[in-house]
């Protein structure tokens, strides 16, 4: 198993979110975390980022502390947890080819930046600088750059924020594309027709007032009618 949560407890300023979480997700998977805004979606991959200490159980990756401090780990992992950092003097076009540019050299059959302009329909834009672009068009840079970094392991929170209809099928078809690469995919998602793909999984965070913190359940996302 490529990513492992054992008996995971994660909480806010020592106030337990959930408890208990045991998951699991290998190569070639993708994992759709659901649930209420509070329910603990972003600190659950904060903490498989490496980025947050659980109250309590582990994560590991491929047996080895989830850590981004570790040089190992963070060749890994991509994720995208937040708003996307840019260079407020660099174009989108320049954005994409930095990055591969640090993380050369790539896999011979990674995503090149063409592959993620045109994607993402980036090429109408390229050569203009973050400052003048709109939400959505920011997001979209966001994911390919995410994606444009060779990893095993890609966490997205809410990837389809700011995006429209075409947009958000582009991150489907892209997390698609990387769980058939070999990659390992952990998507919290508020959208009910990104959340699932052939043979995805979900996992709700989801509490029961009445019983407390609820570990989530795994199973196989399901089309629902009418969803694209």
């Amino acid at each position: 198993m490529l990513l492992e949560s054992r008996d995971l407890s994660v909480g806010y300023r020592g106030q337990p979110l959930f408890g208990a979480l045991r998951m699991g997700v290998d190569s070639g998977e993708v994992l759709v975390v659901t649930g209420r805004n509070g329910s603990g979606k972003s600190s659950l991959l904060r903490c498989l980022a490496g980025q947050q200490r659980p109250l309590a159980g582990a994560v590991t990756l491929e047996g080895q502390p989830a850590d981004d401090r570790e040089p190992r780990f963070r060749r890994s992992v991509a994720a995208l947890l937040d708003a996307g950092a840019w260079y407020p003097n660099l174009t989108v076009a320049e954005h994409l080819s930095f990055v591969q540019l640090v993380n050369a050299p790539l896999p011979e059959d990674w995503f090149t930046a063409a592959d993620l302009a045109a994607a993402l329909a980036l090429n109408s834009f390229a050569d203009t600088v973050p400052g003048q672009l709109s939400s959505g068009q920011r997001q979209r840079l966001a994911v390919a750059m995410v994606l444009a970094r060779p990893s095993r392991l890609l966490l997205l929170d809410e990837p389809e924020r700011h995006l429209d209809e075409s947009g958000r099928d582009s991150v489907g078809r892209l997390v698609t594309e990387y769980a058939d690469r070999g990659g390992a995919v952990v998507l919290v998602t508020h959208d009910a027709s990104l959340a699932v793909g052939p043979g995805w999984r979900t996992l709700s965070l989801d509490r029961d007032a009445a019983e407390g913190p609820a570990v989530a359940s795994g199973k196989r996302a399901r089309r629902r009618s009418g969803a694209r």
